[in-house]
């Protein structure tokens, strides 16, 4: 985040829209990645110290391992989660609107710069708390105990996972609005892919790059829902391996999405051109993908054994 931030503030200073590209790929890249590290905590959270929701009060096995660190540290990094996403998708913005207006809006600019010092400063304050897990001698006062909060928003992992868990209409909202956002992706991942394997000749790629905001907003609404499940119910997900290939999909495919944000090749497609070959590899493999990840996602309770 600090070698992002550093690229996109001297891409600022120095004018380069060449080096602004550069660093929104990475905000991008770094919001994809944040999606399994922040599931990797929970995975180790088990690990150390596995949390029985009927019991919150027995403390972790390792007498030196406080269960008030890990739970503030959790609650932290969920926070981090949220600001990093919401960073990577302005990002990934500013690249479209780079491709539609050869420039990024300055509205868009100042909201990457905000958001990404905002994001630094909340992820090294989850980095600290999570230092001092195994770590106590690095830390004073009152956060030997693991009795420092977030910063400001007072964000709650176990009552949002509580509130998911136990308020009937929300575990369904959410399995609805997971198959509403993947539609919509599905369905302009398809036609912009189609239209690279020859289908839809007539079209220019011009006028379906339009329609790729639609499909990340889809992608938002996954991410979104997704993370309330997994908040809701950790156990179901970590050691599940039909998961954790969905997330290894999940990952390529959003790296995908970036050949048809960042590059030329396709852009310069008119009505009849045909696609070239690196353009019809990225788009029968972004479909490959994204039915990998509904496979996954479908095998969850057969071939993971998760509820």
């Amino acid at each position: 985040m600090i070698i992002a931030l550093g690229l996109f503030v001297g891409s600022l200073i120095g004018k380069s829209e060449h080096l602004k590209q550069a660093s929104l790929v990475v905000f991008f890249g770094l919001g994809l990645i944040t999606i399994p590290t922040y599931m990797s905590g929970n995975a180790a959270q088990e690990s150390l110290c596995k949390v029985d929701p009927t019991r919150p009060e027995v403390p972790c096995p390792d007498a030196n391992v406080s269960r008030a660190a890990i739970e503030t540290h959790r609650n932290a990094a969920l926070l981090g989660f949220v600001f990093m996403e919401i960073t990577g998708a302005i990002a990934w913005l500013g690249l479209w609107q780079y491709r539609r207006l050869s420039r990024v809006r300055t509205g868009t600019l100042a909201a990457v710069l905000v958001l990404s010092i905002v994001t630094l400063g909340v992820m090294a304050n989850a980095a600290n708390i999570g230092g001092g897990i195994r770590h106590p001698e690095i830390l004073s006062g009152p956060q030997v105990n693991g009795t420092v909060g977030t910063v400001g928003l007072g964000v709650d992992g176990a009552a949002i996972g509580k509130f998911v868990r136990g308020v009937p209409w929300m575990w369904p909202t959410c399995e609805t609005l997971h198959f509403i956002g993947l539609s919509l992706l599905m369905g302009i991942v398809l036609m912009v892919d189609l239209r690279m394997m020859g289908i839809m000749k007539h079209v220019p790629f011009k006028t379906l790059h339009r329609l790729l905001p639609w499909g990340i907003l889809g992608f938002a609404v996954n991410v979104l829902t997704g993370m309330f499940f997994f908040v809701a119910a950790p156990d179901q997900y970590t050691t599940n391996g039909a998961f954790q290939w969905k997330m290894i999909f999940v990952m390529i495919a959003g790296a995908n999405a970036l050949y048809f944000t960042a590059f030329d090749e396709a852009w310069a497609l008119g009505p009849g051109d045909d696609a070239p070959f690196t353009a019809k590899f990225a788009a029968v493999s972004a479909v490959v993908l994204w039915v990998g990840v509904m496979y996954c996602g479908s095998m969850l309770p057969f071939l993971g054994n998760a509820f």
